[in-house]
């Protein structure tokens, strides 16, 4: 579903699928605003909005699978991405990410940041965001 606003010069499209978790928020699942799409960031939330248990490795697919999702929504895939940003709460998590991350990403890679925090929303351990870019 894409809602459209006007807000003052800039139009502003709001994404919402039923193939990722709704947001747990005040935000939206991603915003396209001129040529990029700005994703919200993911946590590995089903599409029913429940945490997954399982391996680091298990709920970075579940992350990767929600933001396939609503880019997907958007209409672009993981091959429009150029900025990604990852949340995790421990740097051992690092190397298991990126393994994970490059079945989802091929080069040229997009620019990122990983950034180790002390905690994020639900008690989740990873979160992810993109920025992608559309000729549209």
């Amino acid at each position: 579903m894409v809602i459209y606003y006007l807000n003052k010069n800039i139009m502003k499209k709001q994404i919402k699928t039923i193939n990722a978790p709704e947001a747990i928020g005040p935000y939206s699942q991603a915003i396209v605003a001129e040529n990029f799409i700005f994703t919200a960031g993911q946590i590995y939330l089903t599409s029913e909005g429940k945490l997954i248990d399982g391996t680091i490795e298990e709920k970075m697919h579940q992350v990767m699978k929600n933001l396939d999702a609503i880019l997907q929504a958007s209409g672009v895939t993981f091959a429009n991405v150029v900025k990604t940003t990852i949340y995790i709460t421990n740097g051992s998590m690092f190397s298991s990410i990126n393994t994970i991350y490059t079945q989802y990403m091929k080069k040229p890679f997009p620019a990122r940041e990983t950034v180790i925090v002390k905690e994020l929303p639900m008690g989740a351990e990873i979160e992810v965001s993109m920025i992608a870019a559309t000729n549209k």
